[in-house]
């Protein structure tokens, strides 16, 4: 399976034009042979955490029809979204996937909240899986790969690949990413995908690199620091592979 990783320069809390941007970004996935492509933290608004405390209107439930773009790519698309949550009180940070054919496969909330989140958002409670292809994905937003036991329980119930939908800023973010990535595969035998913000993005610069690592810590793709796109790697469809 041919698996893309995103990287865009998302417009401030504009729910239709970030989707519109990202479906063009899955159409370029779907044309390289990708059957999945993961797209970074906050997708549809970028990092603008004031807005979206300020703003219900900018949360997107999984059925929400202003991602229609998206699920109509012909590619299954991890995306980042600010989530209602079910008793109608504080968001949260989720990944919602869906298949090619448009059909939610799940969505994942974010446990670990970093810093400033915890006044805006509360944290998820379980942790993410789904299967595509006769492999199975874990899923981690941002800081949340910053604890191996998410990652640790990921192998431990048979995941080959681990999707991380990121926001990295230039300066420290930089090395915090190179640090935690390949640190993830290596120490857990997974394979490793990283969807990053590229350009502005909320307080920080995205520092783009989105990247995908195969078991062990070897980088199999990686894109540049400057422009929107994607990168895509094979991953096998067996262990044996």
């Amino acid at each position: 399976m041919r698996i893309a990783a995103a990287q865009l320069s998302c417009v401030p809390a504009d729910v239709g034009a970030n989707a519109a941007r990202a479906a063009v970004l899955a159409g370029r996935a779907r044309d390289e042979g990708a059957a999945l492509v993961v797209f970074p933290e906050f997708t549809l608004t970028g990092y603008e955490l004031a807005a979206l405390a300020a703003d219900p209107g900018l949360w997107t439930a999984a059925d929400d029809p202003r991602l229609d773009p998206l699920r109509s790519a012909g590619v299954a698309t991890a995306v980042g979204v600010a989530l209602p949550a079910a008793d109608g009180g504080r968001p949260l940070i989720a990944t919602t996937v869906y298949g090619a054919d448009g059909t939610h496969l799940t969505t994942y909330a974010k446990q670990h909240l970093y810093r400033q989140e915890n006044e805006a958002f509360r944290p998820g409670t379980g942790d993410g899986r789904f299967e595509l292809g006769g492999i199975r994905f874990s899923l981690g937003v941002c800081y949340d790969n910053h604890f191996p036991e998410l990652a640790g329980r990921a192998a431990a119930d048979g995941c080959r690949v681990h999707l991380a939908s990121s926001l990295y800023g230039t300066g420290d973010g930089i090395a915090e990413r190179a640090a935690v990535y390949p640190g993830i595969a290596r120490d857990h035998g997974l394979y490793v995908v990283l969807a990053n913000h590229v350009g502005p993005a909320g307080p920080w610069t995205g520092c783009g690199r989105s990247a995908v690592w195969a078991p062990g810590g070897a980088l199999l793709a990686e894109a540049d620091a400057e422009r929107e796109g994607v990168v895509t790697a094979e991953i096998p469809d067996t262990a044996a592979g």
